[in-house]
């Protein structure tokens, strides 16, 4: 497998450096972004045994904020204790009904033995907790960690530890059918924006416990959640240890989307292509684990990240997989035609109108004459005047309301190119051609990668309209040299074309017979090739039918 990524040494040496500290008279430091922050961290500060000066310490910490619950009472009447927890994010109805009532009804005896002889927090768990998911704090950083989180926390008087107890529960949207992936055939669940929802999806999927999840928590404020999924027996240990890495030297403020993470662990940050496949289906997530990827989950946002990627899998859909190989594969074919609709079309008619007007027939090349007989503008101009109404048109359509931007989609795309041609501004064969290059990028699975291909086609316009064929011949050359550069975790982007695999083939142009997709992608399942047993290819079976008696006619 190629050596994984590495940043070049040159970007290490222009690294802009930090400003020097400066000294003023009274020797305070100022001007520089290496100054230390006025107070240490909150892990610095350990919990002691007086609740009350722990309780001061949270409040502190809490003050301003009127969603965060303190209750004060007695374990077993012996013992003073103090809950926090955030309304909302906690369930208050567990925390009243179990948790308070247990422990106020604990037995006296056995409160006063605890407050004046064990100090310890193993025998409180063992002995009056009712909650089973409990953790040990010992320090502010962890308790404001939890309760942010939406545990509920307990300090005890006397204890110079606390203890944290899963009592989460807020309000999320269920589990729906996917919206930017949707299928006729196939699973019809999504991802939501609750990170554990998710994980319990995968785990649905994949009942083993080669199966891991990494937590890292990312952003100074949100303390977002990101898991880290993969089949500890198939994904590449290089790869795991890669994205924890890059996801480890990530330091940001907050973390909304999965988006901010792709932008900032992609191999090549200038180039316009995706290199990180992003979706909201988990069957999808658990195919490409199955196959050595590693999946990379976030919290508040229903977008799975997978790595490594290739340039085949933004053709692929998840139906592919679940229809007949031979309607899969025509489909299959019939998107990459479409690839090239959509980045092409539009180009070509422009250099052939404007300067090979000799590779058309005689008859076309008169009716095409005769169309853009009266029309003010060359033929690249036309082009991108409806290429950019096109795009002002799909706009506007996504960002109304559904019913009324779909009736703007439709009906103002009509009215717009049937006036256009009426007013002599632009010829039919044009509009004919842009609502064909429309189309065809509909064409497209990936969002991602229909919207570089709708960016591409612009360039190519631009050349076709200068330099003809040969404007276009350059664009592809430059497209398919930085597509040949790209690199997705170590991975060539365009693996199995170049380097060529054979054996991997046969799930790029088309998709063979289930029966015969035996052995994982080389580049990236190489750990254990065989996906599945030979010889599994259906045959008849054999007659069933007893043979006739003797002497029965």
């Amino acid at each position: 497998m190629p050596g994984l990524y590495r940043k070049p040494l040159r970007a290490a040496l222009f690294r802009r450096r930090k400003p020097q500290v400066q000294q003023d008279k009274q020797g305070q430091s100022r001007g520089s972004n290496d100054q230390k922050a006025p107070y240490p961290p909150l892990e610095a500060y350990q919990l002691t045994a007086e609740l009350k000066l722990n309780l001061e310490q949270l409040q502190r910490i809490f003050a301003k904020c009127s969603d965060v619950v303190h209750r004060d009472f007695y374990l077993g009447q012996a013992i003073k204790a103090a809950l926090f927890y955030i309304d909302g994010l906690a369930d208050k109805k567990l925390i009243e009904d179990t948790l308070m009532r247990t422990l106020q009804q604990a037995p006296p005896q056995l409160a006063r033995d605890l407050a004046n002889k064990t100090r310890d927090l193993a025998a409180v768990m063992e002995t009056v907790m009712p909650m089973t998911d409990v953790a040990v704090v010992d320090n502010m950083g962890a308790v404001v960690k939890h309760v942010l989180d939406g545990d509920t926390v307990l300090l005890l008087d006397g204890y110079n530890k606390g203890l944290a107890l899963s009592t989460r529960s807020w309000e999320h949207r269920t589990i729906d059918e996917p919206i930017t992936e949707s299928v006729v055939r196939g699973p019809r669940e999504s991802f939501i924006e609750s990170l554990r929802t998710n994980t319990a999806l995968l785990r649905r999927r994949l009942k083993t416990p080669s199966l891991k999840m990494e937590l890292v928590c990312l952003g100074r404020y949100t303390m977002t959640n990101v898991v880290i999924t993969y089949i500890e027996d198939l994904a590449d240990p290089a790869v795991v240890r890669e994205v924890r890495q890059r996801l480890e030297r990530i330091q940001i403020d907050g973390i909304l989307e999965s988006a901010y993470i792709e932008e900032l662990i992609e191999d090549n940050p200038t180039s316009p292509f995706p290199q990180i496949d992003h979706t909201e289906r988990p069957d999808k997530v658990v195919a490409a684990l199955l196959e050595g990827r590693v999946g990379i989950l976030v919290d508040n946002t229903p977008f799975a990240l997978i790595v490594p990627t290739l340039f085949v899998q933004f053709i692929q859909s998840s139906e592919d997989y679940y229809e007949r190989y031979y309607l899969s594969s025509f489909l299959r074919l019939a998107r990459f035609v479409a690839l090239n609709i959509a980045l092409l079309l539009p180009a070509a008619y422009v250099a052939v109108s404007t300067f090979h007007q000799e590779m058309l027939p005689t008859n076309l090349l008169v009716k095409l004459a005769s169309q853009r007989e009266g029309i003010p503008f060359p033929a690249v101009v036309e082009a991108i005047m409806l290429e950019l109404t096109f795009e002002l048109l799909r706009e506007a359509g996504v960002r109304l309301p559904r019913p009324v931007g779909q009736a703007l989609s439709i009906v103002g795309a009509l009215v717009i190119g049937e006036a256009a041609v009426s007013a002599g501004l632009v010829s039919p064969s044009m509009v004919i051609v842009v609502a064909l290059t429309g189309i065809s990028s509909f064409a497209i699975p990936s969002f991602a990668m229909a919207i570089t291909l709708r960016l591409l086609r612009f360039v190519m316009l631009i050349l076709a309209g200068t330099l003809g064929f040969y404007g276009i011949m350059l664009g592809l050359l430059a497209i398919l040299v930085h597509l040949n550069t790209l690199r997705s975790f170590g991975v060539p982007y365009l693996a199995p074309v170049t380097p060529w695999n054979f054996s991997d083939f046969k799930d790029v142009l088309v998709r063979v017979p289930r029966w015969a997709m035996n052995s994982r992608p080389s580049q990236i399942g190489y750990r254990d090739p065989v996906r599945q047993g030979a010889g599994l290819k259906p045959t008849p079976p054999a007659s069933s039918n007893p043979p006739p008696e003797e002497g029965r006619s």
